[in-house]
């Protein structure tokens, strides 16, 4: 019998009601009309408890990107209310 678990760390549904619509985070998912493409805003605005693997699994935008994107931002520290570029 094999067992698997699967869980997220940090970054997962923690409750925080509509918080998460808020800096234009909301439209990031939906689909190109006639295509399989993500729609990817300019910028995300950091929600509490957010981590770059949170966002990117979001926007659909790479960790390494985000990363490239703002090399001024301190991935262990994200402050709720910061503006990351995806673009």
């Amino acid at each position: 019998m094999i067992v698997v678990i699967a869980t997220t760390l940090g970054g997962g549904d923690s409750g925080t009601g509509g918080a998460r619509s808020s800096g234009g985070s909301g439209s990031t998912q939906a689909a190109k009309q006639g295509g399989s493409e993500k729609l990817t805003p300019k910028v995300y605005e950091v929600q509490p408890g957010d981590t770059l693997n949170a966002i990117s699994g979001k926007t659909g935008v790479p960790v390494g990107q985000i990363e490239a994107l703002n090399p001024g931002v301190d991935p262990q520290i994200l402050i709720a209310g910061e503006r990351l570029k995806l673009k």
